[in-house]
């Protein structure tokens, strides 16, 4: 049995990095602060030796309960991830074992997050997904044990995960989460049975306080070892799993509190979550990151920013809780510029953080001029702990910009080949590929199959080689260090061989005062390759015609190739569950668009079709047709996305 006993935290006490001249000197006498922290639970502890009892994490079910929500002091908090990871323990998860959690925003949540990486390896799993993606997720990781709702809490969720784990051979026990104790349900019950498993089932709770909340049974972690598997969004709707250490977690924490910390993460400052806690923002930025300050993790009801009247209440919530800084994505902050903010007193507020997804450059200016309030936009990556860059508080902010590199992680812009393969640096304002290095990397994959091509050899300029992290972005920096994105390789429109920055299309849109938020991609075209279309989602009450807005494109956007071809009203652009525009559903709508258009043109029936992801191609285009189907296949063979007739 081992007791942890650090000595209060000696982290630096920063003032505000306003240039990349800070950042050199800082580096420079400085270097990552990371003695003595051996894993992501001496973080944890470190944060609350600050402020043991002083608040840690507040939760509420509801949006209309925010005024009388449940607290945890530091020392309580950290007493429930101790007393998580020794329950782990006791149920048999050893170092370099996985212990999987598909569960909505509950403190239970954060307690699986930090003791399970201290026992083992924790992976975090959408519980919105379908029950056979998360099967294929679970046999692809190999879980000796999942935590998940009662199904007196979410039958829905527990009728999917019961579905999932059938066949996981690893699969030891599922540990079960109930809500009852919060007043209400998570997910709400359903009326038939719950589906049974076969596996033991454990009440999480009850396992719980049966465990020392003092001190670990076990030997504690080191920095090399696996903390967590994470899936990444991908665009295909087949994520690969990253595989992240417990250095890549601390350093990426200790990046981001050198940067923010003084002035969002200090003891009784709040720190406002509404994203999951599947995504690497919520457990790192509003989670690890503040508590290893001392802050105050205000956790917003188990859906988040989904939850009913979340929205329309937030900045009530946000005055009366004192909240100093939220992080949202673009239709976030589009969401909330129509919530009722009259008469609060909103001065607490320093900053929102947007950094899931590129931000519309109106949208920065229309909630600036709202509001007030600071939008720092950022840029990270889950293979890259989470955050890589940020417009710095107190530094020189340039919307639209991603900001400056956070201190002792590496970014640059390379030119790379055709093969992805180091060509030469590029200058001050070309456009080239984004690569990071640092102590906040990923391992890799796992499964090997994906980490061909993602490292880049490069020279450091000292006749040394370094391998860095190919990103997949194309982006640009000033000599002065601020980076800015050009598109994610996967995004590009490439049309006749001319490349297309969905931006130009995007920007220029969403300052038509009918328009919220708009999404471009390529339509599958034969001679082209793609042709540029637009979808947009306009405000509420607003109106506008396509054509109208075509007419305004054609006023506004300069390049002439980046002209859309077609400008489609939707309701509600489709969304990830963290809010980010998702746009393989608009790309899947365009190609299935082209199909059709096809057939019609043969004046053939189609009797099936279906777009489905695929791991090898990201999607292929499932059908079948009556008659004679020749001329159809040789039409769609002009065309680059995959297709096949479906089997019955």
């Amino acid at each position: 049995m081992m007791q942890i006993s650090l000595p209060a935290p000696m982290l630096p006490s920063l003032t505000s990095l306003a240039s990349i001249g800070d950042l050199l000197a800082l580096e420079a006498v400085l270097d990552l602060p990371i003695d003595g922290v051996a894993n992501t639970y001496d973080l944890l502890r470190r944060g609350a030796v600050l402020a043991p009892d002083a608040p840690a994490l507040s939760f509420f079910m509801r949006a209309q309960d925010y005024a009388q929500p449940h607290v945890w002091s530091h020392a309580e908090n950290l007493g429930q991830i101790t007393r998580a990871a020794n329950m782990f323990r006791k149920l048999g998860l050893e170092r370099g074992e996985l212990v999987a959690f598909i569960l909505p925003n509950l403190p239970e949540t954060h307690w699986t997050i930090w003791g399970g990486e201290t026992a083992g390896i924790v992976m975090a799993i959408n519980p919105m997904l379908e029950a056979g993606t998360i099967g294929q997720l679970l046999q692809a990781a190999q879980p000796r044990l999942v935590v998940t709702v009662a199904p007196a809490s979410g039958q829905e969720l527990w009728d999917k995960v019961a579905q999932a784990v059938a066949g996981i051979v690893s699969l030891q026990a599922i540990v079960a989460v109930s809500t009852e104790h919060y007043g209400t349900a998570a997910q709400g019950a359903g009326e038939a049975a719950p589906l049974q498993v076969n596996l033991p089932v454990h009440d999480f709770h009850s396992l719980l306080m049966r465990e020392s909340a003092q001190q670990l049974d076990f030997a504690a972690p080191a920095l090399d070892d696996i903390a967590s598997y994470f899936c990444t969004g991908g665009t295909t709707g087949m994520p690969k799993i990253a595989v992240r250490t417990h250095l890549t977690e601390v350093a990426n924490a200790l990046q981001v509190t050198a940067v923010i910390g003084d002035a969002l993460m200090r003891p009784g400052d709040t720190m406002f979550c509404g994203l999951p806690l599947f995504h690497v923002n919520a457990q790192l930025v509003t989670g690890l990151s503040s508590w290893s300050h001392g802050g105050h993790v205000l956790l917003a009801t188990p859906q988040g920013y989904r939850a009913p009247q979340l929205i329309s209440l937030f900045w009530e919530i946000v005055a009366h809780h004192r909240v100093v800084a939220f992080s949202g994505v673009p239709t976030i902050y589009a969401a909330l510029l129509q919530a009722p903010s009259a008469e609060l007193d909103l001065s607490c507020v320093r900053l929102g953080i947007c950094g899931a997804a590129p931000m519309p450059q109106e949208l920065f200016k229309r909630f600036m001029d709202t509001f007030g309030i600071r939008i720092g936009e950022g840029y990270g990556l889950t293979e890259g702990g989470c955050v890589s860059t940020l417009n710095i508080p107190g530094g020189d902010y340039r919307y639209g910009s991603i900001g400056l590199r956070l201190p002792w992680q590496g970014v640059r812009i390379a030119i790379l080949d055709a093969h992805g393969a180091y060509v030469r640096e590029a200058q001050a304002d070309e456009i080239g590929t984004l690569l990071i290095r640092g102590a906040n990397l990923f391992k890799g994959y796992l499964d090997p199959v994906h980490n061909r091509g993602i490292w880049v050899t490069c020279p450091d300029g000292e006749g040394r080689q370094q391998d860095w992290f190919n990103t997949g972005d194309l982006g640009r920096m000033e000599a002065d260090g601020h980076v800015w994105l050009a598109g994610r390789t996967k995004e590009l429109i490439i049309r006749g061989g001319h490349n297309i920055d969905p931006k130009w299309i995007e920007e220029p849109l969403c300052r038509h005062p009918a328009v919220a938020l708009a999404a471009a991609v390529g339509r599958p075209d034969a001679y082209a390759g793609e042709l540029p279309v637009a979808y947009v989602q306009l405000h509420p009450g607003a109106t506008a015609t396509p054509e109208q807005l075509q007419q305004f494109a054609l006023e506004h956007i300069p390049e002439r190739a980046a002209l859309p071809k077609a400008i489609h009203i939707m309701a509600a652009l489709p969304t990830t569950t963290v809010g980010k525009i998702f746009k393989p559903d608009l790309l899947r709508r365009e190609i299935l668009s082209v199909v059709q258009a096809e057939a019609s043109a043969l004046q053939l029936e189609l009797l099936t079709l279906e777009a489905r992801p695929d791991e090898r191609h990201g999607t292929v285009i499932e059908w079948r047709a009556a008659g004679d189907t020749a001329a159809f296949q040789a039409a769609l063979a002009r065309y680059t996305f995959q297709h096949r007739v479906r089997v019955l």
